[in-house]
This record gives C-alpha cells, sequence and structure tokens, in this order.
C-alpha cells in the first residue's frame, strides 16, 4: 500500500480512539447530570405532589440523552469524514496524466501550476513536449504512468480510445496499483465507464467518471465544471485534484451518471449552437448588425451560452473559434460524436429527442463536407454556405 495511505490508516485509528475518549466523557458527564437531576428533583418533591415529579424527570432525562445522541452523532461524522478522506489527505505526490489534447494540456498544466508533479503521456510525442518543459515527466505509455502513480486522470476522444488506454496491452490496468483512484474525464458511452469500472475494481482500483464542460477556455483558467459519477466516498479524494482544474465539481451518483449528466449538456449545447447561428443569420439577412443583434440578444429573454461567451459569428467576440477561423476548441467530430451517444441513450430508454436527432444529423453532415476538424461553432458557416452566401 503506498505510503501516504499507510499514514492516512493511521491517522484514521487516531480518530477513532479520539472519539472513543469523547463517547466515555460523554457517558460520564450524563451520568453526572442524572445523578445530580435526580438530587434537585428530590429537593423539589418536597414542594410538589410525586406525578409532576416524575413527569419533571422525565422530561429532563429526554432532553440529556437527545443531547448525548446529537453529540454522539456528531463524533461518528467526524469517524467517517476521518475515514473517506484518507486518499486526500495525502501529501501532493505525483499525478499521472494520459492524453494531452487541447483539453487535457491545460488541464495538466493547472496541476503542476497547483504544486502537483505530473507524470503524463500522449499518444502523440509532440503534445507532450510543452508539458515536459513545465516540470512534468513524460513517459511511453499509459502502463508506465499506473507504474509510477496511483492517482490517474484520463482525457481522451472517444470510448475505444479509453477502453485502449485502460485495457490495451500497453493501458493503465496492467500495472495499476492497488487502491489507486483513475479518474477518466473523457465524455464517452455510460456503459464504458461501467465496464472500466467493474475491471478496475477487480484490480483493488477504483474508477470514476468525471467528463467536464467549459470548453478550451475553461481548462485553461481551470474554469472547467466536472461532472462525477462513482463511489461516494472516494469524491472527496477526486475532487482535491479536480477542483485544481475546475470551479464546479459536482457528484452526480453511481459510475457512469457523469456522463449522462455530460451527454444530456451537449445535446443542448449543440441545439443551441444551431439555434443561435440560425437567429444570427437569419439577423444578417434582415440587415441588422451583428454585433448589435448579440448585444440585444444578450440582454433579452434569447440569452445563452452560445451568443454570450462563444459567438460563432466572426469579428462579433475576441479570442473564440469563430474569430480563428473556427481553429482550435471543441472540434465538430466530437460533437457529433457527442450527440451520437445522445442518440444512442435516447433509444435504448425510449426518450424523444427530435431536435436532439435533428442537430446530429446536422453535425454529422458537416463532418462530411468539411468541418470535421473545424469547432463546433462553424455550424453559423456551414449554413451560410447552405444558402449559397
Amino acid at each position: 500500500m503506498p505510503f501516504e495511505v499507510t499514514e492516512n490508516r493511521k491517522t484514521f485509528q487516531q480518530s477513532k480512539q479520539n472519539c472513543n475518549w469523547c463517547l466515555a466523557l460523554l457517558f460520564t458527564v450524563a451520568m453526572c447530570i442524572t445523578i445530580s437531576g435526580g438530587c434537585a428533583l428530590g429537593m423539589i418533591a418536597n414542594c410538589r405532589d410525586e406525578s409532576s415529579v416524575v413527569k419533571l424527570e422525565e422530561r429532563s432525562m429526554a432532553a440529556v440523552l437527545r443531547g448525548l445522541r446529537y453529540l454522539v452523532g456528531r463524533c461518528q461524522k467526524h469517524v467517517h469524514i476521518a475515514y473517506v478522506s484518507t486518499r486526500s489527505m495525502a501529501s501532493k505526490t505525483q499525478v499521472g496524466f494520459v492524453g494531452l489534447g487541447n483539453m487535457g494540456n491545460p488541464m495538466a498544466k493547472n496541476l503542476l501550476k497547483n504544486g502537483y508533479p505530473v507524470i503524463a503521456t500522449d499518444v502523440f510525442p509532440e503534445s507532450c513536449k510543452e508539458i515536459q518543459e513545465l516540470g512534468a515527466q513524460i513517459v511511453d505509455n499509459p502502463a508506465e504512468v499506473a507504474d509510477k502513480a496511483d492517482r490517474i486522470i484520463t482525457m481522451l476522444p472517444s470510448s475505444p480510445n479509453v477502453i485502449d488506454v485502460y485495457t490495451g496491452p500497453s493501458g493503465i490496468l496492467k500495472k495499476v496499483k492497488k487502491g489507486s483512484l483513475l479518474i477518466d474525464s473523457s465524455t464517452i458511452d455510460p456503459a464504458v465507464s461501467k465496464e472500466m469500472a467493474a475491471a478496475a475494481e477487480k484490480l483493488g482500483a477504483v474508477f470514476m467518471d468525471a467528463p467536464v464542460s467549459g470548453g478550451v477556455g475553461a481548462a485553461t483558467s481551470g474554469k472547467l465544471t466536472f461532472m462525477v459519477g462513482g463511489v461516494e466516498e472516494e469524491f472527496t479524494a477526486a475532487k482535491e485534484l479536480l477542483s485544481c482544474m475546475g470551479a464546479n465539481v459536482v457528484y452526480c451518483g453511481q459510475v457512469g451518471t457523469g456522463q449522462a449528466a455530460k451527454i444530456c449538456n451537449n445535446m443542448l449545447l449543440a441545439i443551441g449552437m444551431i439555434g443561435t447561428s440560425e437567429t444570427m443569420n437569419l439577423g444578417i439577412r434582415l440587415g441588422l448588425d451583428p454585433k448589435l443583434l448579440a448585444q440585444i440578444l444578450n440582454m433579452s429573454s434569447g440569452r445563452c451560452w452560445s451568443s454570450d461567451t462563444y459567438n460563432p459569428v466572426p469579428g462579433v467576440m475576441e479570442g473564440v473559434p469563430s474569430g480563428n477561423n473556427y481553429q482550435g476548441g471543441f472540434g465538430t467530430q466530437l460533437m457529433a460524436k457527442d450527440l451520437g451517444l445522445a442518440q444512442n441513450t435516447a433509444t435504448n430508454t425510449k426518450t424523444p429527442v427530435p431536435l436532439g436527432s435533428l442537430a446530429h444529423q446536422i453535425y454529422r453532415m458537416m463532418c462530411a463536407r468539411g468541418y470535421a476538424s473545424k469547432d463546433f461553432s462553424s455550424v453559423f458557416q456551414f449554413l451560410r454556405e447552405e444558402e449559397g452566401q
């Protein structure tokens, strides 16, 4: 067992022992209160009838027991907190990171900024150069990451990539340590997350799904939103790391629920981006200045993330992909993939999602027309080209 976990188990045992002493003290105090109360009630008996004294004594004892139960509950709560926090109390030991793409690179950088030594790998060696210059240790494959770190974060494009990184010939599970915490921030099929969790559990490790929302900008600024699924007792330990990369870390439930939340979010995001693009295009055709229209939308009921933070019209905002020929950001191909996941889950649960289905068709058409590597906000450009402009 890793050193820090062993030390933290000792801390837990000490906390438990201290609470046992507290319990003994509480019972002693309760007995003293009871005896003192009995003496006082004996004096009162000289002035009141016996039935009144009995009622007063019962109320007094009930109050003592209520207070005692509260204190015992608080004490036990602290023992529980000490137990579930044993992993999170570990010093800033090495954290593994697999996948240094548009999202993974800034996420790993934020771990370094927060004082965590990072050991990383990526299928494309050139992706590792920048983070290596910042002090990260680079290894050849995920198995080597697992051999050197017992807390690992993965950020990968798709379900097949996740399966390969975890269970492939050079995968994490080939050398994972017992007690390791594995956090996958990829957006994948919830069923795959459950499969990886089961495989990790057989080896004594813990797998949690923690997909993100916010895009490259939020990844760079450390303001991502993490949607976490997994064993609740491990959430505190996961949150310690994820808080270095995000402003919001939300526990959603058991393994797979983080992915469910992310799929729902991205379906709405796609629908919203298409709606914003259609609206902006219509306004421009009607003679409105796009910046003015965006300003009006953002002070009105039509305001949304796609209009006020990630506007798809070139020239309306700075620092977004639409101002850089739709380079960088969140790829159209990835959005099509996420919408495909939404369609699969909707089919499996017999949930009608007509707008989600249409959004999926539009993004698949975009991929076929050469937009696959462009940011998903390029749907505005796609619509303009469709009308011959």
